[in-house]
């Protein structure tokens, strides 16, 4: 079995071209009495159809489609590594964040402030994840265990030779970069 991790098509889209390399996160309805934690440190992007992506983003494109109807093919072309993750309670910080990721900032102040689900208000969850293109993409039928509002979703077996990944979306030098300028971010 392999986990998947359920984000926006667009943020998906984010991650995979290299235009992000953070996961800022709340939590979904469906996170249990402990709230959301990265729960994972390997696992597949699972990209979500619900929610107007569109109104949450500064960037990216999104094209409107139904939910995920079962028996339909699901397709994962990337594999990510966190590798690290912690909580911020300090906005400053989280605003700093900005150049670093496509959502718009009274979607992540919203997060920011929510409270329930085991978060405090004034919190959220931050990971640096290595994103690699898988070499093929994986497909199989979605089922009705995918949905909901829920982060983490348990996925069939993937495929032979799925792993390593192909390619980091991302070089050495860039990836570098990044970490230095979270590094002067964050402390």
């Amino acid at each position: 079995m392999a986990s998947g991790f359920k984000e926006w098509q667009v943020v998906c889209d984010a991650l995979a071209s290299g235009r992000q390399a953070i996961i800022l996160r709340k939590g979904g309805i469906h996170e249990g009495r402990a709230g959301f934690s990265f729960a994972e440190e390997n696992f597949f992007l699972f990209p979500t159809r619900f929610h107007n992506q569109d109104q949450f983003v500064r960037e990216g494109s999104v094209v409107a489609k139904p939910e995920w109807v079962a028996g339909e093919t699901v397709t994962i072309t990337h594999h990510a590594e966190a590798l690290w993750a912690k909580t911020l309670t300090s906005w400053d910080q989280v605003a700093a964040l900005e150049p670093l990721h496509i959502w718009t900032e009274e979607t992540i102040r919203q997060r920011f402030d929510w409270e329930g689900k085991g978060m405090a208000s004034g919190s959220i969850h931050i990971a640096l994840v290595r994103v690699g293109e898988l070499a093929q993409p994986w497909e199989f039928p979605y089922e009705a265990k995918y949905g909901g509002c829920r982060s983490w979703v348990t996925l069939p077996a993937p495929p032979e030779g799925s792993l390593p990944v192909a390619r980091p979306v991302l070089g050495d030098d860039e990836f570098a970069a990044l970490q230095a300028k979270l590094a002067e971010i964050l402390g």
